[in-house]
């Protein structure tokens, strides 16, 4: 009986520190979430860049071609199923590889990949998406920045990407794209609590000094300062 005790007592406080670890959590992302960095002053708008939500990550959306870069020569148009080489824009999202390949929806998520991506057990990949136009509207807003700010979301962008020996960004060849004009690549770097698809975007928007969270794991941290 008093073995049965003491091991419940540790179940118990097992319990308790875990809940309260994730109410923890739970605060201060929500506290950091709601402090705002500032644009930084000055700001001459010379590139339109966008952010969008689907409801779970948030995408950074840029012109395809620009006088910093010409993305499809690394995001290239035949690695997507409509290989139509007319989009306008694309978008970038980074996140844990298995949940994003297998999430599209958050009805798609279920305890183990949830876990995984918690722990930061899996390895990480970068959505990408054309687009033909955008339009902006409560899940999709724009912004305009500088071209030396553009330069510098661009290198951000850019070092995310895991690569090869030539330093190319590496293909996922994968049936589980979300539509016809997207597709995945490898990353760098490991999902966890700290470091979420939201977070990477919002890293992105502070690096290229535009208005972001001090720090956050939610697109809604994100958006709450754009809305």
């Amino acid at each position: 009986m008093k073995i049965t005790l003491k091991i419940l007592k540790v179940i118990g406080l097992t319990l308790l520190i875990i809940v309260g670890a994730l109410l923890s959590y739970i605060i201060i992302s929500l506290i950091l979430s709601w402090i705002t960095i500032s644009q930084e002053p000055d700001t001459k708008p010379e590139i339109d860049i966008y952010i969008s939500t689907n409801g779970m990550h948030t995408d950074i959306i840029v012109p395809v071609k620009s006088d910093q870069i010409d993305w499809s020569k690394e995001i290239k148009f035949t690695d997507t199923i409509s290989k139509d080489s007319t989009y306008n824009y694309i978008g970038f999202g980074w996140g844990d590889k298995e949940f994003y390949m297998n999430t599209p929806e958050w009805s798609d998520l279920n305890p183990k990949l949830a876990l995984k991506a918690t722990l930061g057990l899996n390895t990480s990949a970068i959505h990408t998406t054309f687009f033909k136009e955008m339009v902006e509207s409560n899940d999709c807003k724009h912004i305009s920045i500088s071209q030396e700010q553009y330069t510098r979301l661009v290198q951000y962008i850019q070092k995310s990407f895991k690569r090869d020996a030539n330093g190319n960004v590496i293909f996922i060849p994968t049936n589980l794209t979300y539509g016809d004009s997207d597709s995945f690549y490898e990353a760098i770097g490991h999902y966890s609590m700290v470091h979420t698809c939201n977070s990477w975007a919002n890293s992105a928007l502070k690096n290229s000094g535009q208005k972001a969270c001090l720090w956050t794991p939610y697109e809604f941290g994100i958006f709450y300062h754009y809305r």
